[in-house]
């Protein structure tokens, strides 16, 4: 396999999770860190340091757009769920 063609397919099953994670705006952040310890806006921070090292810019605001194909407020007021307590605790615990 090419480093063209590998490239090529981790585009594609990237922007794949990308759509994925679109689609599925039940599934909350706090969720995504406690079970893959990653969430939508890691992805973005990624994308984001992935961009400065192409020299290209984009900032942490427009890679969030980019990864909830909306501006973060607006799927933050839209999606985003208050944190169980069960949640929460479990974030804790993981990050201590």
């Amino acid at each position: 396999m090419t480093t063209t063609t590998q490239t090529e397919i981790e585009a594609a099953a990237f922007r794949q999770l990308i759509k994925h994670l679109q689609e599925h705006t039940e599934v909350q952040n706090i969720d995504l860190m406690n079970l893959a310890g990653f969430c939508r806006n890691c992805l973005a921070k990624w994308v984001a340091a992935a961009a400065t090292e192409q020299a290209q810019t984009m900032d942490y605001d427009q890679a969030r757009e980019f990864i909830y194909g909306m501006p973060y407020q607006d799927w933050k007021a839209q999606f985003q769920k208050e944190a169980s307590t069960e949640a929460l605790t479990q974030f804790d615990n993981k990050a201590s």
